[in-house]
């Protein structure tokens, strides 16, 4: 099987978890774009932008032809509108409070990129939060951990215990779809499934 330098191009732990759930051996390197979106921008095409620039970012800065660069970004859109990461505990607050009792949408754009040009796909899950009490709002925004969630929490710590109900991915809620993650590796010719069976693909 041909070696490849598998790339995450993302400072994320969360991601840098998931695809280690997947077997593979890899490097990370995080890569800086501007996440703004554009004017009239839909949120898919937002996240599936994003992605497909920080693959594209992340493949120009490894410089090794048989790389294979991940790129992944995730939003929360309610209404049509995305939610990003919070700039303060005020806007923080102000998303739990709009996401309280209703039901919004998480979409992770997962790109990947090779000598053979970019790839991209968008995984999208319906998430239900259960009706909040101002006081847990409160609490939770003391905690630190909305600073850097898109929507304002993470379904894998504390803010799991907001979340009534999901549709969809949940891996893609966290930050990086495996199920997409895997067909975009096998269809570049690296099946993740080799390395659970050859010793770590030697």
């Amino acid at each position: 099987m041909m070696k490849h330098s598998v790339i995450l191009a993302s400072a994320s732990p969360r991601r840098a978890d998931l695809l280690r759930q997947l077997g593979l051996s890899f490097d990370t390197q995080p890569v800086a774009i501007d996440e703004t979106p554009r004017p009239g921008e839909e949120p898919e095409a937002y996240v599936q932008r994003l992605a497909w620039e920080k693959a594209l970012a992340g493949y120009q800065q490894a410089g090794q032809a048989e790389a294979l660069v991940i790129g992944s970004d995730t939003t929360v859109v309610l209404e049509h509108r995305i939610l990003g990461k919070p700039v303060d505990r005020e806007e923080a607050k102000s998303m739990l409070q709009a996401l309280s009792g209703r039901t919004h949408q998480v979409m992770t754009g997962v790109a990947l990129t090779t000598s053979d040009g970019t790839k991209v796909s968008v995984s999208t899950t319906d998430v239900e939060f259960r009706s909040l009490d101002e006081r847990e709002i409160d609490a939770y925004c003391d905690t630190g951990e909305p600073v850097d969630k898109a929507g304002a929490y993470g379904i894998q710590g504390r803010g799991g215990a907001f979340v009534a109900s999901i549709k969809g991915s949940y891996s893609a809620v966290v930050g990086l779809p495996l199920d997409v993650t895997a067909g975009l590796l096998t269809g570049a010719g690296l099946p993740v499934w080799h390395y659970w069976t050859s010793n770590n693909g030697e």
